[in-house]
This record gives C-alpha cells, sequence and structure tokens, in this order.
C-alpha cells in the first residue's frame, strides 16, 4: 500500500434526492474533493416523484426520474465526487421502507468505504420525510458499524450561525468556508436544470448569481462524544 493510500481521505455521503447534495452542501463537497478526498454519494431515490417539471415543464412521472439521474450524474462531475450510488427507492416513500435492510445496506457500505466522515439529514430536523428517514438509517448504520470516522448532519442555509436557537451550542456546530468552491456548487445547481429553471436568480450572469451564495456552509456534530476537531474542518 502506498503512503497515498494511507493518507488518502475519504467521505460517504448519504441523502434522499438528486440535487440534496448540490444545494445544501455543495461548496462543502467541491472544496473537499479539490483537496483529493475520495467521495461516495449516495441518492436514496432519482426524485421521481419532484414537483419541479422544468419551466416551461418538459418532463413527466415517466421521464422524470431518467432526466434526474442524469443531471445528478453531470452535477457530480461539477463537485468532484467520484462514485455515485442510487438505491433506488421511490421518491416520497423512504420512510415506509423495510428500515433493517435500508440501515444493513448503508452499514455494509460503510465497511466496504470506511470513511472519515459521514454526512446525512438530522432525523428530526431534515425538513422533509424522506431526509429524516434517509437521516435515522444512517445515523443507526453509523452507530452500528463506524470503527472510526465522525458522523455530521447537514443544515440548511445559516440556520445554524445561531445553534443555541435548536437548543445547541458553538461547540455541536462546523462551519466550513465554502467561498473559493461557489463557482463549483452553481455549476452544480445548473445541472439540476429541470429544479432550478424557475429560479431566476440560478441563470444570471455568474457574479450576480454567486452572491446568492452564503460564505459558509454548517454542519451538525452527529457524535456528542467524538474527540474534538477544529470548528472549520469536518476532517
Amino acid at each position: 500500500m502506498s503512503h497515498e493510500q494511507v493518507l488518502k481521505r475519504k467521505l460517504l455521503a448519504v441523502f434522499a434526492h438528486p440535487d440534496d447534495e448540490s444545494f445544501i452542501c455543495g461548496g462543502t463537497l467541491a472544496k473537499y474533493a479539490a483537496e483529493g478526498v475520495e467521495i461516495t454519494l449516495v441518492s436514496a431515490t432519482k426524485g421521481d416523484m419532484g414537483r419541479r417539471m422544468g419551466n416551461p415543464p418538459y418532463l413527466n412521472r415517466e421521464t422524470m426520474a431518467a432526466a434526474r439521474e442524469q443531471e445528478l450524474r453531470e452535477a457530480c462531475d461539477c463537485l468532484g465526487i467520484g462514485r455515485l450510488i442510487f438505491f433506488g427507492l421511490r421518491d416520497k416513500t423512504v420512510e415506509f421502507a423495510d428500515e433493517e435492510l435500508l440501515i444493513g445496506r448503508i452499514e455494509a457500505l460503510i465497511r466496504e468505504v470506511e470513511p472519515d466522515v459521514v454526512l446525512t439529514f438530522h432525523e428530526r430536523y431534515g425538513g422533509h420525510p424522506d431526509h429524516c428517514a434517509i437521516g435515522k438509517a444512517a445515523t443507526e448504520a453509523f452507530r452500528r458499524s463506524a470503527d472510526k470516522g465522525a458522523l455530521f448532519f447537514i443544515t440548511f442555509g445559516d440556520a445554524l450561525k445561531h445553534p443555541e436557537h435548536f437548543g445547541y451550542t458553538a461547540k455541536d456546530v462546523v462551519r466550513v468556508d465554502v467561498q473559493a468552491h461557489n463557482a463549483a456548487k452553481l455549476a452544480a445547481f445548473r445541472a439540476h436544470r429541470c429544479q432550478t429553471e424557475i429560479d431566476e436568480w440560478v441563470w444570471q450572469p455568474d457574479k450576480a448569481a454567486l452572491s446568492r451564495f452564503g460564505k459558509y456552509e454548517y454542519f451538525l456534530k452527529g457524535d456528542v462524544n467524538a474527540p474534538l476537531r477544529a470548528s472549520d474542518n469536518l476532517f
């Protein structure tokens, strides 16, 4: 085994839909990919029940899944995500999947990948039933299987700029500076064309569109007993 392999850092992201990775934490994924981190992304569904069909609409229920799969592959290229796995669950039904089977699939993946960092949704603060369900399963899988590494929950926008509103403190939060990687995040937004065409700001000139992104993305530590890490780095 080479010295480089020994030092290779790995991140596993377990999300529910195509676009979760770009819209919520695209800057962070691009940052770590640019630093050489090996990233594996799970999308539990292909987003086939999404309400946005393009603007003007050009998709329907039959064509949505294939289109969103292709868009996610393009977004992964924009962000530098090397491996993409679909679990094949139906959109809006993750909460009804066999929980033990779902936990088992994620657990097996954690054992295979041996990630230093696992990202997923918080089971209560996910904001969507699919998000909460995949987050709950991934959290349990991490607790069963991870001999190393750390679990973090992705959060929306700058909600955790003031973590005390949610009963947390600053030491529970990691704030990642993504300013240098927002261009890759914007490219990923645009790759998810059918979901973003209705948002005029995404398609404004780059400078105007980029001004809509924050400087930081925030993550909630998933293990209060984990070793202390820097407040600005997931690794």
